[in-house]
């Protein structure tokens, strides 16, 4: 089950990278002009509006709620990308130095996937994508809160961790509603 697992994560976030690339192709990298609150509300904007369509059953902007687990995954790399970098970084990146730093955190998500899978098998499978939407809102509440507390913690993993776990859940997502359609 792994391999198909493993399989799946990649088709998607393949296609995600493939967005995020062409994004940057045309636009530059002017997301870099962002703060990390900036991107958190982002992220926050599109998971909320997951949840009104699941909520409501219906919506009127005919964007697909797939596109928002795109936006999730691909602001979450951002996100990271940005705390990576060092203080006074250009703020134009060159297309193949983003494709790079992308490929870098797609790669440590699929290390994380490999171990919680490990550890919890499957489960994601018998999850409904509503409740992974729930726990992507969930996490975005904790990143607030970090960066609310300028990014210390106690006990608690921190903003990275938030961030892959967000990815992981939103390409989960992305698999369960592809499939949920053959």
């Amino acid at each position: 089950m792994m391999d198909k697992t493993l399989n799946e994560f990649q088709a998607v976030t393949n296609q995600c990278r493939d967005l995020f690339l062409k994004k940057t192709t045309d636009y530059g990298t002017a997301w870099r002009i962002l703060r990390p609150s900036s991107i958190t509300d982002q992220l926050y904007i599109k998971a909320l509006r997951i949840r009104s369509i699941e909520e409501k059953g219906t919506q009127q902007v005919s964007d697909p709620v797939q596109d928002e687990f795109v936006g999730l995954v691909n602001y979450s790399v951002l996100a990271m990308i940005q705390m990576q970098l060092p203080e006074g970084a250009a703020l134009e990146l060159p297309v193949d130095e983003v494709a790079r730093l992308y490929d870098f955190h797609i790669q440590e998500n699929v290390r994380l996937l490999k171990a919680k899978n490990h550890d919890y098998g499957e489960a994601w499978r018998l999850m409904r994508v509503s409740s992974m939407t729930d726990l992507i809102l969930q996490k975005l509440l904790r990143i607030k809160q970090i960066e609310d507390n300028s990014g210390k913690t106690l006990v608690s993993e921190g903003l990275e961790a938030n961030y892959r776990d967000i990815i992981n859940y939103a390409v989960f997502a992305l698999i369960r509603l592809h499939s949920d359609v053959i």
